[in-house]
């Protein structure tokens, strides 16, 4: 990868901050040497790496890598039988602590079976494990300089005995200097140390006084450091037991660095997985800090970068959207000064570089990036003076390198092209040099600020317009970059806004050709046609989201709606077929009692009727005789007239009072209801009963049927029902109907699948009530209703 092209696009500024996020110099070093890769499927590697650490800081929280340490060389020095220091044994020691800990960590991680993070899970799944080191060097080891009682019971039985010493000794000490024989003789009051013995400072006047050994003198002289001849054999005993304590110190650390040796292999390839657990968590945590995605990589030359933000701006950033290598493979961006050309194209570049270098992109989700074997970047105001180099001649010089080492999977970005010569030689030489890069299929992009390259994307094939949007109310740019519209100058609406005078603009107007002039026209028309389109476009964006928020909120309603539906027909079947149930156990028994009460009746109805008829017989009988012995029947004077069905009458050859059933038929017989009997006489026998009102029997018969007439529907609702629950109402309703006199009724079913309409009628045949039965007519229901016609 170009060297030069890092530098500009600031790449290095990016391994810094990747550096700032790892844990360990290891990961540093890792981090400081970091460049693109050109290998597609060693930069998806590397991507998901990316990915999993960043998967398992957002799920689980940062992972324990405090501690990692370089410690290569203190084990060689193990292996080849030196001892280490205590702070050396104590790297060693942390850096197997992290190892262990890690590994509890990804146990942890996968307990949810969500992801298998198969490149970090197999790093950590590598580290070996030696506990009984760690846990060995911990307890013996304290700081980086001190050694604990509890590495070994002879040392702690060492130092117990140097507690008691250095007690003794301060106690004899004590009490010399506070004793009124010594006390004259000292300069202070206080015990000291020299060469590790005790002393006290005696007046060098007094040094004879004192018997001793002086072991030092005060730099004025007059204070002699005198070790009491009462304690030199203390100091001795004292002397012997540090020796012995530091002798069994390094048998310690020899036996600990001996533990170290034994594995020396296992724990520098720890070293180098650890390095690389902390580059890849360094990885997801700038991931996770620039709010960065995974891109989708191809070797194609396809660039699709969704709200892309330069990595390195702070403040509000404006994403921008670039797209090339599909329809087109040039792309031209034009516009002002500080409109963020600049910048589209050092996003571009150092994304491409981020991408290939294994890390995620500040950019939305699903954006492509490609894959290219260089990266060339001519970029800024490069004048040396030093070189003795113009700006012209400095970009040409980056143009001649550019070619130079050109391949045919390249990306190469251009900003203002062209520029610092002679305006009509400078596009044309930008206009050839963009034709050269396009013939090769070279991925390009390029700044100008000449309209001819406007020009001459509108007109050539595989290269397109771009502009970066400028808002001349307010004199500043919005940073939004415009693919397929080019950049207008604005040059004069900017001049008039900063308060150029008129006069001064217009005649400027004049002298810019009018093909010039024509031309910016057409771009002002197309910026103003483009700002409407996008705020038509935003306008239906929001309607079609609010639209879509009211159609699956109508959606829940309508699911919350059917199932409560269900619920309440559910519920309704179960409470109907519970009070069929109850209604069908209530009938059986009542229908059991009519039975029995309806045999009673009958054999007492049976019965009386035979006692009338015998009495009707005797009578006949009596009234036959009567005439054979000469007497005549009797007969009504005034047989009535017009004798209708209902009306009371005297039965006179009976001397009984009845009520007519039919008129009188052709022969003159009519037939009368007397009592519970039923009898045909001659009209002639008959007297019409004039004022006489009806029996309290006839009345409440006449109520019952009366009422009943009223409340009697001529239709019956079936729909809905199942064929027992319809049966069970047709039984009852044409019971009632039959009782109130109706005629014909109908039984509406519905058409459905035909069940229930079949087997209504099926039971209907049978019915004692039914005389017959036929489907509904035009206007009446048609197959949905049966019309019945009662007996």
């Amino acid at each position: 990868m170009n060297l030069k092209s890092l530098k500009v696009l600031e790449f290095y500024k990016i391994r810094e901050k990747l550096s700032e996020r790892t844990e360990s110099s290891l990961g540093k070093e890792l981090a400081s040497v970091l460049v693109p890769a050109v290998s597609v499927s060693e930069i998806e590697h590397l991507q998901k790496e990316t990915g999993e650490a960043l998967s398992l800081l957002m799920k689980r929280g940062t992972p324990p890598l405090y501690g990692i340490h370089a410690i290569a060389s203190d084990v060689k020095r193990a292996e080849l039988g030196g001892m280490l220091s205590p702070s050396a044994l104590l790297k060693i020691g942390e850096s197997l602590r992290v190892s262990r800990a890690l590994k509890s960590y990804m146990r942890e991680s996968r307990e949810d079976k969500t992801d298998s993070y198969t490149i970090i899970g197999d790093l950590i799944d590598t580290l070996s494990v030696y506990k009984h080191i760690e846990e060995s060097i911990n307890n013996a080891i304290i700081g980086e300089n001190e050694i604990s009682d509890n590495a070994s019971s002879t040392l702690r039985n060492i130092r117990r005995q140097i507690r008691s010493k250095n007690d003794g000794i301060r106690e004899k000490l004590n009490s010399m200097i506070s004793s009124s024989t010594y006390k004259k003789y000292l300069q202070d009051s206080i015990i000291t140390m020299r060469d590790g013995r005790y002393v006290i400072p005696v007046k060098q006047e007094n040094r004879s006084s004192v018997p001793g050994l002086v072991h030092d003198i005060s730099s004025s002289g007059a204070t002699a450091f005198v070790e009491p001849m009462a304690v030199v054999e203390l100091n001795n005993e004292l002397r012997e037991l540090e020796i012995k304590e530091r002798e069994e110190i390094e048998r310690i650390l020899l036996e600990l660095s001996s533990y170290v040796a034994e594995e020396a292999e296992g724990i520098r390839g720890n070293e180098l997985i650890l390095s690389r657990i902390d580059f890849a968590f360094a990885k997801g945590k700038l991931a996770l800090d620039m709010k960065a995605t995974q891109p989708i990589l191809n070797d194609r030359g396809l660039i699709n970068i969704k709200k892309a933000r330069h990595p390195l701006l702070t403040g509000k950033v404006v994403p921008i959207d670039v797209y090339l290598g599909g329809d087109f493979n040039t792309l031209i961006i034009t516009g002002p000064n500080t409109g963020g050309k600049t910048v589209t194209l050092k996003t571009v570049g150092l994304l491409t570089l981020m991408g290939q270098s294994g890390l995620h992109i500040p950019a939305d989700f699903n954006s492509q990036l490609a894959v290219f074997d260089q990266v060339f970047a001519d970029i800024g105001d490069e004048q040396s003076i030093e070189q003795s180099l113009s700006t012209f001649s400095s970009h040409m010089t980056n143009i001649v390198q550019i070619f130079a080492e050109l391949k045919t999977n390249s990306l190469v970005l251009f900003d203002e092209l062209g520029a610092g010569t002679d305006p009509v030689e400078g596009a044309a030489l930008a206009m050839a040099i963009l034709d050269q890069l396009k013939n090769r299929q070279i991925r390009t992009l390029a700044t100008t600020h000449y309209s001819q390259l406007k020009v001459y994307a509108l007109t050539s094939d595989n290269v397109k317009n771009a502009s970066v949007e400028f808002d001349v109310e307010t004199l500043s740019p919005t940073y939004k970059l415009l693919i397929g519209v080019p950049g207008k100058s604005n040059a004069f609406e900017i001049s008039k806004r900063l308060g150029l005078p008129e006069h001064i603009i217009n005649q400027a107007r004049e002298l810019v050709s009018q093909e010039n002039i024509e031309f910016e026209d057409v771009l002002q028309a197309m910026d103003r046609d483009r700002r409407m389109a996008e705020e038509n476009k935003l306008e239906a964006e929001k309607i079609k989201k609010e639209i879509e928020a009211l159609r699956a909120e109508m959606e829940r309603e309508r699911k919350k709606l059917e199932e409560t539906r269900e619920k309440i027909i559910q519920k309704a079947r179960e409470e109907a077929l519970q009070i069929v149930r109850s209604a069908k156990e209530s009938s059986d028994l009542l229908a059991g009692e009519l039975r029995d009460l309806a045999a009673e009746l009958d054999k007492e109805k049976a019965r009386r009727l035979q006692e009338a008829q015998d009495m009707i017989r005797e009578e006949l009988k009596n009234r036959e005789s009567a005439a054979g012995n000469g007497i005549k029947e009797v007969i009504s004077n005034k047989p009535p007239k017009n004798l209708m069905a209902g009306e009371s009458v005297e039965v006179l050859t009976l001397n009984q009072k009845g009520i007519v059933l039919t008129p009188p038929d052709d022969k003159q017989n009519v037939d009368v209801q007397i009592g519970i009997m039923k009898v045909t006489v001659k009209l002639s026998t008959l007297r019409r009963c004039k004022d006489e009102q009806p029996t309290v029997a006839q009345r409440g018969g006449k109520t019952s049927l009366g009422a009943k007439s009223k409340t009697i529907k001529t239709e019956l609702d079936l729909r809905g029902k199942n064929i027992e629950e319809g049966i069970l109402e047709v039984d009852k309703y044409l019971d009632d109907a039959y009782v109130s006199g109706l005629k014909e009724v109908f039984i509406i079913h519905g058409k459905g699948t035909g069940a229930l309409r079949e087997g209504i009628k099926q039971y209907m045949k049978t019915h004692r009530h039914v005389m017959t039965m036929r489907a509904g007519k035009y206007g009446e229901g048609g197959d949905g209703v049966t019309v019945v016609e009662l007996k």
